[in-house]
């Protein structure tokens, strides 16, 4: 009798490509962020640094928003029009599911009592949120009540915030999007009134953020709220909403007080507007300012009526492209200083992430009007410089761990990167640093692949990116290793389908285009896996290239030898940051291989990895063949294997090499012998009535197994004296097989158990036991269920260590590397 527990080991996920697809928790130490269908959980103050720990599965599609309400609570919304709430009782569970629109959900907005979610159907919707307590002690989200909608006229909602009004409990809700305002409405008994249009901005308006310049612990109510909005046409501005004391007539005292502040005369104001609206400085339009106050009246039950100004105070230019996010320093009580409060974290498709603080922070004290006669500067700029990497960042926040205040950014390939500030000896300089974040490939995985030895993971995807994983020393005591993405080898032109290895420093890749493609390590890689200790990583001495790039206009990554020396020397002893691996960590490419017509869509190594497989697309016989090269002098071995009318899907050798297996989309597998310098066909058979996606051979060479779209897997026996190999049995599965894989019990002298891991296109992963003596008989022993291994397809790698499986599984996007500890009775 065995048992088996399953943990998960890794998890390499990318954030979707909306502004909103992440946020933080109040105590800004959680990230909940959208990976395809999936929310993500990241808890950055972890100190094993694992990244991603869990995943939680619910949406049907792309989530676009997230939204923290506590640190137990948060809201997604999905491009199905569809929000879902989460709510932890015990665990992460969704308590409430609203089809809250049915187009996208671009934006969202959540306060203890109410949800606004925008969408592109052009409308905005406001919820109110009702609880239930759960034995008296849990009140979690029940469900939400639609209480108003809000039409934009044809235009759509790209931004909305929340926040109460100043020395009020009155709401104001900002909302903007294509129309290139600010529209603010306020609440007015139940329903929200349109109040004011802030004009200014020349393009769609992206971001918008509420802060109060004075922390909580310092006021009962504060004076003021600041508005920020950000912009596609590159600039920030500040909004300032105060309390009128009075009427409207107080509106002229208001500005000439601004202007006594800021020493500013009329005519110099008038002339300083003319020339940021001046044309003729070769561009369409300059800058419109405007110090109109706007005044608001708000009738509530606890003050009547209030009335208030909102004025223009400051225009932040300092991003060379639009705006995509921006997030107020979080109100903590450790962090409650003047320099981390009145600070403003914004990020742009340029590539860079800049803090923005009144230029007198470090000189005077935290109050409403310390920061009213100041100019706002950039304060710490992070990011690339010089030129726009592809998309630049599509958003970002603040977040505060045990080691200090954070901003963290994701860019458009869907990667992090994150910056920590550290206690500085003066307090007027500030210590940053960048700190390891997470990434993982930006759509659909289609292949992965173990290394010999079982050290580290490779993977391909349609993001035209080639990835290695690996586990690494953990920064404390810790019994497990912390997997990483350690490289990215390839950056290719090309949709990348297939990838493996040849030895513990050469791989091949195939890509939507003829040839296959050879890479082996720079002294680079060896050394980043020497000094970080990677588990079973062979030592190589081989004079090797220090690095690789890629030429303008080119596709294969070129060897070169002479590197400067990095500008962080520390960056040899530690995992490469997200910059790094997208620049970096190429390897170079040693050869190419051709023959095939058509694009390549799957490839297979031998056993001895002397052997390359490859296959390509197909429709006709003459082209769904298999070609087999030499892994040393990399020219044709033997003849193309003939016999498919369609696609090769899978190739796989049997352990001793003597077989090749292939399986394809005419829903036949096909057998071939090696015989001296050519293998040669020995077996065909088309039992399955569907495509057949997957083949594998058990370790000890006995059997192989066949999954189908017809809901079945096959175990055969090979027969060398026979053109036609026996089935042994069929395993009737509930959804359609999409990859397999066997695994043994090495060194286990008592006992002949194997298991047969089985993944579903529903993301399912089913186990089987069965003994050696006993090939025909399996049995189910574990069902990974859907909240571990959500949606899709699931291709599946085993590493088999004694009494622990390895199984890397693929969907949505993610990769996870699953550890199925095996206990023997």
């Amino acid at each position: 009798m065995c048992k088996l527990q399953v943990s998960t080991a890794y998890i390499s996920a990318s954030t979707n490509r909306f502004s909103h697809a992440a946020h933080v928790s109040p105590s800004a130490s959680l990230v909940a962020f959208g990976t395809g269908r999936l929310v993500a959980l990241w808890n950055i103050d972890d100190p094993t640094d694992c990244g991603v720990h869990q995943t939680l599965p619910g949406h049907d599609g792309l989530v676009t928003c997230i939204q923290f309400v506590r640190d137990d609570l948060f809201v997604s919304a999905d491009d199905k029009g569809a929000v879902r709430c989460w709510q932890k009782l015990g665990k992460w569970e969704s308590t409430c599911l609203i089809q809250a629109h049915q187009q996208p959900v671009s934006a969202l907005a959540v306060s203890e009592e109410l949800l606004v979610t925008g969408s592109s159907d052009s409308s905005v919707k406001i919820w109110s949120v009702d609880y239930q307590r759960e034995n008296g002690q849990y009140p979690f989200l029940d469900k939400f009540q639609e209480i108003q909608s809000i039409p934009l006229q044809g235009r759509y909602p790209l931004a909305i915030a929340i926040s109460y009004l100043p020395q009020s409990k009155a709401v104001i809700l900002a909302i903007a999007g294509t129309d290139r305002n600010v529209n603010i409405w306020t609440r007015s008994e139940s329903l929200f009134v349109h109040c004011v249009t802030l004009p200014g901005h020349e393009d769609w308006v992206r971001a918008l953020a509420f802060h109060s310049p004075v922390p909580p612990q310092e006021s009962d109510a504060s004076n003021s709220l600041i508005l920020a909005s950000g912009s596609q046409d590159g600039t920030i501005r500040l909004w300032n909403i105060e309390v009128l004391a009075k009427s409207p007539d107080t509106t002229s005292s208001l500005l000439d007080r601004q202007g006594d502040r800021n020493v500013l005369s009329d005519a110099l104001l008038d002339a300083f507007e003319a020339s940021l609206a001046d044309p003729t400085e070769g561009e369409e339009g300059g800058r419109q300012i405007s110090l109109k106050s706007h005044v608001l009246s708000v009738k509530s039950k606890w003050l009547g009526t209030q009335q208030y100004a909102i004025t223009f105070d400051a225009l932040l230019i300092g991003h060379e492209a639009g705006v995509t996010s921006l997030s107020w320093a979080p109100t903590l009580p450790d962090t409650a200083s003047t320099s981390i409060h009145q600070t403003l974290l914004s990020t742009s498709t340029d590539s860079s992430l800049i803090l923005w603080s009144p230029s007198n922070i470090y000189h005077s004290s935290s109050s409403s009007d310390s920061t009213a006669g100041s100019i706002w500067v950039n304060r710490q700029r992070f990011g690339d410089v010089g030129g726009q990497r592809l998309g630049g960042f599509v958003g970002g926040f603040w977040a505060q761990t045990k080691k200090g205040g954070e901003a963290l950014a994701w860019g458009w390939s869907g990667g992090w990167r994150r910056w920590r500030s550290t206690e500085a000896s003066r307090r007027d300089v500030e210590e940053w640093g960048e700190v390891g974040a997470i990434g993982g490939h930006k759509g659909p995985i289609r292949d992965l692949d173990w290394s010999p030895c079982g050290e580290y993971l490779i993977s391909v995807g349609l993001d035209q990116t080639t990835r290695i994983h690996g586990g690494i020393s953990s920064p404390i005591p810790h019994p497990a290793q912390v997997w990483h993405e350690l490289a990215r080898p390839q950056v290719h032109g090309y949709d990348l389908v297939g990838v493996t290895w040849l030895s513990p420093w050469t791989f091949a890749s195939v890509a939507d285009e003829k040839v296959a493609r050879i890479f082996e390590a720079p002294r680079g890689f060896v050394e980043i896996v020497k000094s970080l200790h990677v588990k079973g990583a062979a030592d190589n001495t081989k004079e090797r290239p220090l690095a690789a790039s890629v030429p303008p206009l080119g596709l294969s990554n070129k060897a070169i030898s002479d590197v400067p020396p990095p500008l962080d020397p520390s960056s040899q002893y530690r995992r490469p940051f997200e910059g790094e691996l997208a620049t970096t960590t190429l390897w170079p490419e040693v050869e190419k291989l051709f023959g095939h017509g058509y694009e390549s869509i799957t490839l297979a190594t031998s056993t001895l990895r002397d052997l390359l497989a490859t296959a390509c697309r197909a429709t006709s016989a003459q082209h769904a063949v298999v070609r087999v090269y030499s892994a040393s002098t990399y020219r044709p071995f033997g003849s193309p294997l003939e016999g498919h009318t369609l696609t090769v899907t899978r190739i796989a050798f049997s352990p001793d090499d003597r077989y090749i297996v292939t399986v394809s989309r005419d829903r036949t597998w096909r057998a071939f012998e090696r015989k001296g310098d050519n293998y040669l066909p020995a077996a065909a058979d088309k039992s399955h009535g569907r495509i057949i996606w997957d083949c594998a051979w058990s370790r000890e060479g006995d059997i192989f197994a066949t999954a189908s779209r017809d809901k079945t897997v096959k175990i055969w026996i090979p027969k060398s004296d026979a053109d036609r190999w026996s089935v042994l049995t069929t395993l009737q599965i509930k959804d359609a097989a999409t990859a397999v894989a066997f695994c043994s019990l090495d060194g286990q002298k008592t006992h002949d158990r194997r298991f047969l891991a089985i993944g579903l296109e529903t993301g399912e992963i089913l186990i089987y036991s069965g003994l050696r003596s006993t090939p025909e008989k399996w049995t189910p022993v574990l069902s990974i269920e859907r909240e571990c291994v959500p949606h899709t397809l699931a291709r599946m790698s085993s590493n088999e260590p004694l009494q622990e499986l390895h199984i890397s599984t693929i969907e949505d996007g993610t990769l996870r590397v699953l550890i199925v500890q095996v206990g023997i009775d």
